[in-house]
């Protein structure tokens, strides 16, 4: 608070900024044109004072994560993003991989003895992994497993799969249920512009398809979390319209948990040749989607895509969310060329990175149900507990 008021009291300051400073101090929404105006003149220092200030009022010092494990049933793909490292077209199958429903109940069977909450699972998009057989496994998981929570597939998944099986968003989100499918992970968003859209990711769903989805999902009683890929060949613009299409959507459903601005990596894709954006740019794009999406609860950033550093900065940016994990259960981020090849982060390390930068590290459930404060606790370093905690949301 005094330093948004130190802020707002300073002559220097530019009066479009103090004018939408003074529209957050007072918890009013800022508008397109204000959002646009932040990315093209706002100063970091004044970004993060003021998305600081937003991140303290909604969650104090609380910072969060949650433990998880991942399954990637295929990285084979029908769609050919030009973005992704990860995928593997259908012609180029043998370089990927394809998992059967037992394959993936095994995966869940490892952590029968550890104390996870959620699996998490999303990937490429095959044929053969359709309607059935996401039912089947959801089943099959519940039947083996009751209390753990199942977030599953984006709408790049559903929307193919529902197609394939002639049912309506509403019908197959319904089905899914029904079948066990508790909440959706964020991903497929990208940008969601045609402009954009069209030259980075044109066969797969568009961004109306994407945003039903989720709809239908929030009609249904779901939980979900939405994404933003940002620095590659968007304009500033066009990211104040992503975040628009997904504060209108929320103002209808209220049924998005968190946002999560997703780093562009070049490494390994068709796009090796755009450049990355600088870790400034990184948190003024933390800062501005803290500002900017008032009716989310939660912003969150993923330590093992931007560096543990990063992650710790981000905290000051707007960020109140931060993930790891400890057996590498995912490949997505480290294949497009990440800081953590191998990410592995042991509970006591996790702790600390947050205790480090003055917040209170909270374990959370899907739901964001508090399990445990860490804020005092005190490890026996002989004796390190390890928990399997996520990257991808």
């Amino acid at each position: 608070m005094q330093n948004l008021d130190v802020l707002i009291n300073d002559s220097k300051l530019d009066p479009n900024l103090r004018a939408i400073a003074l529209k957050v101090q007072a918890n009013e929404r800022i508008s397109f044109d204000e959002g646009v105006y932040l990315y093209q003149h706002g100063p970091l220092a004044y970004l993060g004072v003021l998305a600081n200030y937003i991140r303290e009022m909604k969650h104090g010092d609380n910072t969060y994560f949650n433990r998880n494990f991942h399954i990637e049933p295929t990285n084979v793909c029908v769609y050919d993003c030009k973005f992704c490292a990860y995928s593997r077209l259908i012609k180029n199958r043998e370089d990927g991989w394809e998992m059967e429903v037992e394959d993936m109940l095994d995966i869940v069977k490892k952590y029968d003895n550890e104390a996870v909450t959620e699996v998490h699972i999303t990937g490429g998009v095959v044929p053969k992994q359709n309607l059935e057989f996401y039912a089947d496994f959801f089943r099959k998981t519940k039947a083996h497993r009751p209390d753990l929570h199942i977030k599953a597939l984006t709408p790049v998944e559903y929307y193919y799969i529902f197609k394939k099986a002639k049912l309506s968003h509403y019908e197959g989100m319904k089905f899914l249920k029904e079948a066990g499918l508790d909440s959706m992970p964020g991903g497929g968003a990208e940008i969601f512009h045609p402009e954009v859209r069209e030259k980075i990711a044109n066969d797969k769903c568009n961004a109306e398809q994407w945003l039903d989805i989720h709809e239908q999902a929030h009609l249904l009683g779901m939980r979900s979390n939405a994404t933003m890929l940002y620095g590659h060949i968007e304009e500033f613009w066009h990211r104040v319209d992503h975040m628009e299409r997904l504060r209108q959507l929320q103002d209808r459903t209220k049924g998005f948990q968190a946002f999560i601005p997703l780093k562009f990596r070049n490494k390994n894709s068709q796009m090796e040749h755009v450049p990355e954006v600088s870790v400034i740019e990184d948190l003024r794009n933390y800062a501005i989607a803290r500002i900017y999406m008032d009716n989310f609860d939660h912003i969150k950033a993923y330590w093992a895509m931007i560096s543990r550093e990063t992650a710790q900065l981000s905290l000051n940016f707007g960020v109140d969310d931060i993930d790891g994990t400890l057996d590498d259960t995912t490949k997505i981020y480290s294949m497009a060329g990440a800081e953590e090849q191998t990410p592995a982060m042991s509970t006591q390390e996790l702790v600390e990175l947050i205790r480090n930068v003055k917040r209170k590290p909270i374990e959370r459930d899907t739901l964001y149900n508090v399990i445990k404060d860490y804020t005092d606790e005190v490890f026996d370093d002989k004796k390190p507990q390890f928990y399997k905690l996520p990257v991808i949301n």
